[in-house]
């Protein structure tokens, strides 16, 4: 029996048990591929199949079949139920979509809901600019396993920019270090250095700048290098655990 689905919701929180009042651990959205492990009535539980993260979401809408030939490039894109005339509705960055009419300026990706051309990429774009992408978040606000425009937390940042180019990366940041084998020597930091710590991670736009998702300012945000690593040595009594550099 086939048991790989593509969601296709907008996106939806993924609960470490099957209850609203538990633990968010992270988000599937719309077009990501996963496995189902159980289900009842009200809760899946799901297998993601990019980074392999277990965790239950709400029965909710997915499908066997889906060509996803599309991706959203824009932090998030509005649905359109027929060219010029919008929703409130969204989809997040890295959604992966199923064209299959376009017009001028608009695409179909399913009855009743369009999207504009200019929030999408073809699926096999590759944007090796890390810096965009991780700019495209900044000054949204921190949120504990999210992953798109709604909120966003700091493994997630750097997660999403692998998700978009379709290159494996985990999703927390204690499997990030593990994953991440390459420890740099002590030396300036360099745009596309990866700095850990014990339960957070930044990227370095250059060598006086890292953006992160950062709690404590409550939005991803771009600070000094030197003093954000004195501040967490001074705040959270943490040293940074590793420093090793964007590579895929």
């Amino acid at each position: 029996m086939q048991n790989n689905f593509y969601f296709i919701g907008y996106f939806s929180n993924i609960y470490k048990d099957p209850s609203r009042r538990s633990e968010v651990t992270s988000q599937i959205i719309y077009g990501e591929k996963f496995k189902i492990l159980a289900k009842n009535k009200n809760w899946i539980k799901i297998k993601t199949l990019f980074d392999n993260y277990t965790g239950f979401i709400k029965n909710s809408k997915y499908l066997e079949k889906f060509s996803p030939n599309y991706k959203v490039s824009s932090l998030k894109a509005k649905i359109f139920k027929k060219p010029g005339i919008g929703t409130k509705s969204w989809l997040p960055f890295a959604s992966k979509l199923s064209v299959f009419e376009q017009n001028n300026n608009y695409v179909k990706i399913e009855k009743n809901k369009w999207i504009r051309k200019t929030d999408i990429k073809k699926l096999n774009h590759i944007e090796n600019n890390f810096i965009k992408i991780f700019k495209k978040f900044l000054n949204v606000k921190y949120v504990w396993g999210g992953k798109t425009f709604h909120g966003i937390d700091c493994s997630a940042l750097l997660q999403i920019f692998f998700y978009y180019n379709r290159s494996f990366y985990p999703r927390d940041t204690k499997d990030q270090i593990k994953y991440t084998k390459k420890n740099l020597k002590k030396r300036k930091f360099k745009k596309g250095d990866i700095i850990f710590w014990k339960g957070h991670v930044a990227m370095c736009l250059n060598s006086k700048q890292l953006i992160h998702a950062y709690g404590p300012e409550k939005k991803v945000i771009i600070m000094p290098i030197v003093e954000t690593i004195n501040r967490i040595q001074r705040t959270a009594k943490l040293k940074v655990k590793r420093i090793s550099k964007i590579e895929y």
